[in-house]
């Protein structure tokens, strides 16, 4: 049992690196919380409305993710290494993709608004309810389409610090970012004081200007202490990114570029599967993975843990550390989602009902939590057996792993279920949940064949 318990030092780096992680997330969270709360109490249509564009934003969110993370693998080794001019083209590499992600996200989200909303507005509902979820909808998209670049920048400076488990910076420009959100949704959604009242483009705003502050905090910071973040020093002098790294970068990272952009492009199909069975589908999984992100802020912030501690440990050619490291991470994950699930199936029946929506919809939001409560240790588990891949290199193994695991065989299993069979939606949502029990038995196959264990920078 000790091989999977280390000692005191070893948990207070992980939570070093994991708690300012799980702080940001949470405020991230709670500020979609209160995102959803707020505009919940407009109407269920609107809420619908937004958690569709919110749906389609998260396919932009993990590509600029894919991109950074192809660099970071890199960076972090790099950073290991002490090489801090391969990191700094390693984060050139990061801020020029995230930009190209942007230009065409922005391109795609605009031109084809109408078609990519319309694939989510059909079953049940009547065809008032279904027009004004759609305008909701492209009212919310138009105004959040500027908030693109300024995410994508942030992103790429963020994922630089935490190379070097530098995670505060990050927490801190996040948490004054939802303060913004949080104050401005409430002036502008409902028109308090001398404000106008705004609705769903209020929300929209909110963001937008939530997002410039994060960027403008993070990148200030960093250029004002330089010499603590080397890989800024003369960043923008004569940008340039080697030929030669730029190649092993798309080598090694375009599995896991393309990945992260099939996954949340999968992810995205999954749900528009679930939506053949009504409106209050949309709006009962809005709420249950409000809740859920809530919970799963503890393995998400692990997982970037492993990625730093297991990648600095792999870029300094410390095999057997890492793979102890690796083997201990896995466990105290796991372990610490089992606790939660329990704390989160406590809070299903209660957590709807502060929502001003239909008995339906609460009923069904509440068992989707318990279904996401049951299966939270095997999340743990995957997402830690994915970065424990990724740190080294693997990428080619997580593409397999990931999303063409998504599209094989939970996509076609949610289609199937959804339209073809009479099973109620929330058996329809186990099912495809349980299926991902297949994939920790391959992460399990492909940790212990050490085939991860890697130096990539040397």
């Amino acid at each position: 049992m000790q091989k999977f318990i280390g000692n005191k030092a070893f948990y207070r780096t992980v939570l070093t690196i994991a708690i300012p992680i799980m702080i940001q997330n949470a405020i991230t969270n709670f500020v979609g919380l209160l995102d959803n709360l707020m505009v919940g109490q407009i109407g269920t249509a609107q809420m619908s409305g937004v958690a569709i564009v919110n749906q389609l934003i998260f396919v932009f969110n993990l590509s600029i993710f894919g991109i950074v993370s192809a660099g970071s693998i890199f960076g972090t080794q790099f950073y290991g290494k002490k090489d801090y001019q391969g990191m700094r083209d390693a984060f050139r590499f990061k801020l020029a993709g995230n930009l190209l992600i942007c230009l065409l996200a922005m391109g795609l989200l605009f031109f084809c608004q109408d078609f990519l909303i319309r694939l989510y507005l059909h079953g049940t509902g009547d065809s008032a309810e279904l027009t004004l979820a759609l305008t909701s909808a492209k009212e919310f998209l138009v105004i959040l389409l500027f908030s693109l670049p300024f995410f994508a920048i942030s992103q790429a400076y963020a994922s630089s610090l935490r190379e070097m488990g530098k995670t505060m910076v990050p927490m801190f420009a996040s948490s004054i970012a939802v303060v913004t959100n949080t104050a401005l949704n409430f002036l502008l959604i409902f028109g308090l004081f001398f404000f106008p009242t705004l609705g769903v483009q209020g929300a929209a705003i909110s963001t937008l200007i939530a997002r410039i502050v994060e960027c403008a905090i993070t990148m200030y910071w960093v250029h004002r202490h330089e010499e603590e973040n080397p890989f800024a020093i003369r960043v923008y002098h004569q940008f340039h990114v080697p030929l030669h790294l730029v190649k092993q970068i798309l080598r090694k990272g375009s599995p896991l570029m393309a990945n992260e952009i099939l996954w949340a492009i999968g992810q995205t199909m999954i749900i528009q599967a679930y939506s053949v069975r009504g409106l209050s589908v949309i709006a009962s999984l809005n709420i249950s993975s409000t809740v859920s992100n809530l919970f799963n802020i503890v393995y998400m912030a692990l997982g970037g843990a492993v990625a730093v501690m297991v990648g600095q440990l792999l870029g300094a050619a410390k095999f057997e550390e890492a793979k102890d490291s690796a083997r201990k991470l896995l466990f105290f994950s796991v372990m610490s989602c089992l606790v939660l699930g329990l704390l989160m199936i406590l809070v299903a029946p209660f957590f709807p009902e502060i929502y001003q929506t239909e008995p339906e919809v609460k009923n069904l939001a509440s068992q989707f939590i318990k279904v996401a409560a049951l299966c939270m240790p095997m999340y743990a588990f995957n997402h830690a057996s994915y970065f424990i891949l990724r740190s080294g290199g693997q990428t080619l193994i997580t593409f397999l792993f990931d999303s063409v695991f998504t599209w094989v065989i939970v996509l076609p299993l949610a289609f199937v279920l959804s339209t073809h069979t009479s099973l109620s939606i929330v058996l329809v949502y186990l099912f495809c949940q349980l299926a991902e029990l297949i994939k920790s038995g391959i992460g399990y196959r492909l940790i212990r064949s050490d085939l991860w264990v890697k130096n990539i920078v040397h």
